[in-house]
């Protein structure tokens, strides 16, 4: 299907879709790093109608630290990789360890959440954090920083008579 008259001619609908992707991502991140940090929030400070988890138990405390940290990071888009993974792999202990003992299915052992967050965040790792993400910006600024210098050095290096390891350079 061709989209005529809103200034890309003979565009698809694919095409426009796929210019949104990273955006769409972004924003996927966001709502899913914002429901993780709301879950180990609640499992803290008993916030929520969820009861709070003694400090240092274990597994369950170290488990809303991990949900904590790493939505709040991902919901960011900061270090969104390594958070996301390790959120993932924290998610995929929760579900083998607490829930998949008492039935084979998420739905029948409660472990949909578990399951759910470990699949979305590992797709996450996958894709990356999309456009709107501190990740790309820091990065968008270290090589602005990287770019900027490399040309101040070039400069430096034409208009001084010293060759670039700072002795004065000798005729051939």
């Amino acid at each position: 299907m061709t989209v005529r008259g809103h200034g890309t001619r003979g565009a698809t609908v694919s095409d426009r879709l796929d210019r949104g992707r990273p955006y769409a991502l972004g924003a996927f991140r966001a709502v899913v790093g914002l429901l993780f940090t709301c879950h180990g929030v609640a499992s803290l400070f008993g916030v929520l109608d969820t009861a709070e988890l003694p400090a240092g138990r274990w597994p369950g405390w170290y488990a809303a630290l991990i949900q904590l940290a790493c939505g709040a990071l991902v919901l960011l888009g900061l270090a969104t990789r390594p958070a996301a993974l390790l959120g993932s792999g924290s998610m995929a202990f929760a579900y083998f360890d607490v829930h998949q003992h008492r039935a084979l299915l998420p739905i029948e052992n409660g472990g949909e959440a578990a399951v759910f967050f470990c699949w979305t965040l590992l797709l996450i790792v996958f894709c990356g954090p999309g456009a709107p993400a501190l990740d790309r910006l820091l990065a968008d600024r270290r090589a602005a920083a990287r770019a900027a210098r490399e040309e101040r050095e070039a400069r430096e290096s034409q208009e001084s008579p010293e060759g670039g390891d700072g002795r004065l350079a000798m005729p051939a």
